[in-house]
C-alpha cells in the first residue's frame, strides 16, 4: 500500500513540474467570443447572414475578438443551436433572422446573464440582455423604387418576397412607395408588380435558398413586362439575377449588400442594391461588450445615421441622368428631416 502511495505521489509531483514549465492555460474569459447562429439561408449568402459575420470579422481584425458561427439547416435547429452556443461560452451570442426571434427571447429571458444581439428584430418591450437590431430599409427602398421607376422602359417594375414576414415586405412596401412617389411627381403611371400595399398580398418564394424558385419568379414578372426586379429573398434572388442576365432585358435591385460587391457576375445587371448595413450595428454591439457598456434595447438603421441606403449604380450610372440623382438627393433630405414621411 505504502509503495502504491508513493507512486501516486510522484505522479502528482511530475504532473505539477510539466504544468509549471508549460505555463497556465490562458482562461477562457481573456478573451471575448462572438458567436452567430444564422437562419436557413447559410453563413455565405450574400445576404444578411454574411453581411452580419462580416461585422464580427471587422471586430476580430479591429477588436481583437474571437469569432464562430453555426448554421441552421432549419427551424429547428435554432433552439438547439443557441444551446450549444451557449455551452461553448460565446460572451455574446448574435442571431440572424426573424423566424429566430422567438427561440432568441426564450433563450435571453432563461439565461439573464448572457448577452444576447439579434437581427432583423425588436422586442416590444425590450429585454434586458438582448440588443435588436432593426433597420428602416423602406427609407432606402422608396430611393430604389423611384431609381426604377425614372429607368423603366416598359411603364412596369416587379419585386418579389422570400416569406410575408416584416422585415422581407419593408423592402416591398418601400419599393412600391417611391414608384408611387416617382408618378406623381412626374405624372406618370408606371406599375409595381408582385405587391400590393393595400393588403400585402404579392409574390413569394415561400424560401430563402431554392435559387430555381427566384429565376420562376423573375421570368414570371419579365414575361408580365417588369423590366427592374427586387427580389428580397437572399439567395433565392440569385436565381432570379440569372434569368435577368440570361434573358438581357432587364435590370436587378439587390439586397442587404451591394451586389455588385459580392456578387460581381450580375453587376452588369445590377442598377443598384438597397442596403442594410449589419455589419456596422453588429460591430458596434460588439464594440459595446468589449467596452464593457453593452445594454440592452434597440439600435434602429436608417438614412440619417446611414444604416441603410442605396448602393451607387456602377456600370449602370449612365442610366441615371442628373436630374434624377439631384431628385433622389432631394428626396434622402427630406426623408430625413421628416418632409416625406414612410408609415
Amino acid at each position: 500500500m505504502l509503495k502504491k502511495r508513493m507512486s501516486i505521489f510522484i505522479i502528482i509531483i511530475i504532473a505539477s513540474f510539466l504544468l509549471a514549465a508549460c505555463g497556465p492555460a490562458a482562461p477562457a474569459e481573456d478573451g471575448i467570443l462572438v458567436c452567430q447562429i444564422t437562419d436557413t439561408g447559410g453563413i455565405d449568402d450574400k445576404s444578411f447572414n454574411q453581411t452580419a459575420w462580416k461585422g464580427i470579422q471587422d471586430a476580430e481584425a479591429a477588436l481583437g475578438v474571437e469569432g464562430k458561427f453555426l448554421e441552421s439547416q432549419e427551424v429547428a435547429d435554432y433552439e438547439r443551436n443557441i444551446t450549444a452556443m451557449m455551452d461553448d461560452g460565446c460572451d455574446l451570442i448574435i442571431t440572424v433572422g426573424f423566424l429566430i426571434g422567438d427561440a432568441t427571447a426564450a433563450a435571453a429571458e432563461a439565461n439573464p446573464d448572457q448577452y444576447f444581439s439579434i437581427v432583423d428584430y425588436a422586442y416590444d418591450p425590450p429585454i434586458d440582455n438582448v440588443v435588436g437590431q432593426i433597420f428602416m430599409t423602406d427609407q432606402a427602398a422608396f430611393l430604389a423604387g423611384y431609381a426604377a421607376a425614372a429607368v423603366t422602359q416598359t411603364g412596369k417594375v416587379g419585386t418579389f418576397g422570400g416569406l410575408p414576414i416584416p422585415t422581407v415586405t419593408i423592402f416591398m412596401k418601400g419599393f412600391v412607395e417611391g414608384v408611387d412617389y416617382y408618378n406623381q411627381a412626374k405624372g406618370t403611371n408606371v406599375e409595381v408588380l408582385g405587391y400590393n400595399i393595400a393588403d400585402g398580398s404579392g409574390l413569394f418564394s415561400m424560401d430563402f435558398s431554392d435559387q430555381q424558385k427566384g429565376r420562376e419568379l423573375a421570368v414570371s414578372l419579365m414575361d408580365e413586362g417588369a423590366d427592374v426586379i427586387l427580389p428580397v429573398a437572399g439567395p433565392v434572388g440569385l436565381g432570379a439575377a440569372a434569368a435577368i442576365q440570361e434573358r438581357g432585358n432587364a435590370y436587378l435591385i439587390g439586397v442587404d449588400s451591394d451586389w455588385v460587391e459580392t456578387s460581381p457576375e450580375y453587376a452588369a445587371i445590377t442598377l443598384t442594391s438597397v442596403l442594410k448595413k449589419m455589419d456596422a450595428t453588429t460591430f458596434e454591439v460588439i464594440q459595446s461588450v468589449v467596452d464593457g457598456t453593452f445594454t440592452g434595447g434597440n439600435a434602429v438603421g436608417t438614412l440619417e445615421n446611414e444604416g441603410v441606403d442605396i448602393a451607387p449604380f456602377h456600370e449602370l450610372s449612365g442610366l441615371i441622368s442628373a436630374e434624377t440623382q439631384a431628385e433622389l438627393d432631394q428626396i434622402r433630405a427630406d426623408i430625413i428631416a421628416g418632409v416625406i414621411v414612410l408609415e
